[in-house]
This record gives C-alpha cells, sequence and structure tokens, in this order.
C-alpha cells in the first residue's frame, strides 16, 4: 500500500505542472490572439501594395495599370444591376475573372457630379477608399473593386447572418465608427485640400456613402460631393437648396427664419465641422444594441457633447475625435482582457 501511494504522489507532482504549464501557455495565446484581433483601426487594403495608378483586387498577385477606356469597353463584362442612384447605376460586373463594379453616368444633367466623383477617387486612393480599377470620363463610366455586403445600411442584418452573428460585438462595431471617424480625418487633411462630406443631409445617405468589407470594415465609396474649404477665404454650401432638420449641422440651416424666403445668394457658407456635427449620430448607428455599447456611450459621451457644440469654432477636430475614440477603444479591449484574466 505504502509504495502504491508513493507511485501516486510522485506521478502527480508532474501531472500538477503539466497543468499548470497548459494553463500559461493557453493564457499567453488568449492574449496574442486577443491583440491581434483588435490592433489598430486601419483596414486592410491593396493600396499599400500598389504605386499611385495601379490597382489589384480580388485574386491579383501583381499590381497592373488603371484600365482605360479601351480596356472598360473590351473587357470589362456586366453581370447584373447592383445599385441605382441619382447620379449613376452600378453593375456586378467581370474583368479577367475578377468581380468588379461598372458605375455608369445616369443622366447627361449630372455630368458635373460624375466628373467630380471620378476626379475624387484618382486623387483621394488610400486605404480609406474603395480601390479605383480604371475609369473612362467621354464614356461616362468607372470601374471600382467589388464589395458584396454593399452599403454599411447592411450592417445589422449581415450581422445577424450564421457566417457573421459570432462577430457582432461591441469590439467589431467600435471598430467600424473608428474606422467612419478616421476617414474624416483623411478627407479634412487630404491631398486634395480639406474636403467636406456634402451627401449627408439624413443618416441614411450620410451611410449609404460607405461599404462594409468582407471582413466587416468601413470604406468611402461614394465620392461625387466633396467641395473643398480654403481656409479663411473660401467655405462650402452643400447644394443651392434649403436644408432641413436636426441631422445637419445648425450652420448649414437657413439662418434668417421662416418668414425671409431661402436664397442660395444669402446663404452663409460653412465648413468641415459640418461633418463633426454627424459624427455621433453615424456612431450610434454603427454601435447597434450589442453588450457593452451602452458602456462606449457611456465613455464618449463627452467628446459627443463636444461634436454638438452649436458655434462650429468650438467643436473638437476629427483628429481630436479619433483620438479619443482610440482611447475608449483600448481601455474598452483593457477591461475585456482583465475580466478573461480573472476568468481563468
Amino acid at each position: 500500500m505504502g509504495r502504491s501511494s508513493g507511485r501516486g504522489a510522485k506521478c502527480g507532482v508532474p501531472a500538477v505542472v503539466l497543468c499548470l504549464v497548459a494553463l500559461l501557455c493557453a493564457n499567453v495565446l488568449l492574449y496574442i490572439y486577443l491583440d491581434a484581433v483588435y490592433q489598430g483601426s486601419a483596414p486592410p487594403s491593396a493600396h499599400t501594395q500598389c504605386p499611385p495608378g495601379y490597382f489589384k483586387v480580388g485574386t491579383m498577385t501583381s499590381c497592373v495599370p488603371w484600365l482605360q477606356c479601351a480596356e472598360i469597353s473590351a473587357d470589362v463584362r456586366r453581370l447584373r444591376l447592383v445599385g441605382q442612384g441619382a447620379v449613376k447605376k452600378v453593375y456586378l460586373s467581370e474583368w479577367q475573372g475578377q468581380k468588379v463594379a461598372l458605375s455608369v453616368l445616369s443622366s447627361g444633367q449630372y455630368m458635373a457630379d460624375f466628373l467630380h466623383g471620378v476626379s475624387m477617387l484618382r486623387s483621394l486612393q488610400s486605404v480609406r477608399v474603395i480601390t479605383l480599377v480604371g475609369a473612362c470620363e467621354e464614356d461616362g463610366a468607372f470601374v471600382t473593386e467589388y464589395h458584396p455586403l454593399g452599403s454599411v445600411l447592411t450592417l445589422d442584418a449581415t450581422l445577424a447572418q450564421d457566417r457573421y452573428r459570432s462577430q457582432n460585438s461591441w469590439q467589431t462595431r467600435l471598430r467600424l465608427a473608428l474606422d467612419y471617424v478616421a476617414f474624416l480625418v483623411f478627407l479634412h487633411n487630404s491631398p486634395a485640400g480639406i474636403r467636406v462630406m456634402c451627401d449627408t443631409n439624413d443618416l441614411h445617405k450620410t451611410l449609404s456613402q460607405f461599404l462594409l468589407t468582407s471582413d466587416l470594415r468601413l470604406l468611402a465609396n461614394d465620392l461625387d460631393a466633396l467641395p473643398v474649404v480654403v481656409p479663411g477665404r473660401q467655405g462650402v454650401k452643400c447644394g443651392h437648396h434649403e436644408l432641413m432638420g436636426q441631422f445637419v449641422a445648425p450652420e448649414q440651416l437657413w439662418p434668417f427664419g421662416e418668414d425671409v424666403p431661402f436664397s442660395d445668394d444669402r446663404m452663409p457658407d460653412y465648413d468641415e465641422k459640418s461633418d463633426i456635427w454627424k459624427i455621433p449620430d453615424v456612431t450610434r448607428f454603427l454601435l447597434g444594441h450589442v453588450s457593452g455599447s451602452d458602456v462606449i456611450h457611456f465613455h464618449l459621451f463627452q467628446i459627443h457633447a463636444e461634436c454638438k457644440k452649436q458655434d462650429p469654432r468650438l467643436r473638437p477636430s476629427a483628429r481630436e475625435v479619433l483620438n479619443a475614440y482610440r482611447s475608449v477603444y483600448d481601455s474598452m479591449k483593457e477591461s475585456h482582457t482583465e475580466i478573461v484574466r480573472e476568468m481563468l
């Protein structure tokens, strides 16, 4: 009996050690995984791998020059209509085995908007903007990469699918909000000057300007209305008609009361701070009602209150908002990791 107990004790010590080692390894792997999942705010993009004027999409392994008129006409094959707006129709198409999106001008009266959009696509290629494949201004057509999930308006429906349900978390949703604000930082400091998002007069229209990628990141897609601000000299006016509603910034509303008829000539201009006013409303949609979203709203309360200042000069810059968002993201990630550590 004594010898048997001795053998059991000798076997028991290595077993405990092995369990502790396994637990330690599990902790290390978990922390590495969490760091990999939640790191950074920039979506992966082929832009970083191709020089200006070149593209790479889908399964392509090398960059090629943007397609020109002859190549678009001969080699891009339309498959079906997937979207339509006032300015253009969008077709799912195929080019050399790659799925792409072909945008075609809907009406000649919108040619100026169409050409502006193509110009912005050329000038603003970055990790925040959809990849341009090619353009033919004379035919009123351009080609971009294709994202099957469509606009960010599909977010809730997408995250309800079996494939994505496990990713319907505060991490995924806050990362999308980070992508949105990071795009505004880029837009307000772009190579083409300080640009303002004008096609954003309500929440639905604003969300339709962005695409949802298959890895659940956000990309700017519709660049048809991005007027430039020249500090101290020239502001912008989004269209020539009166804007209404609570979604647009106060400075975008007619300031002279209902008794005075609207006049585009008398309407004051404004700047990029009109984009800042809309950030809390867009983020509220992106965060949804998942576990943890209420905590995020609490942490963002102060910066969102500053975004809603009536005087645009008192609102933070997009970069200041992004810094606040990143701070909240890091804080939430740290708290989440602490909870996991305690569970282990």
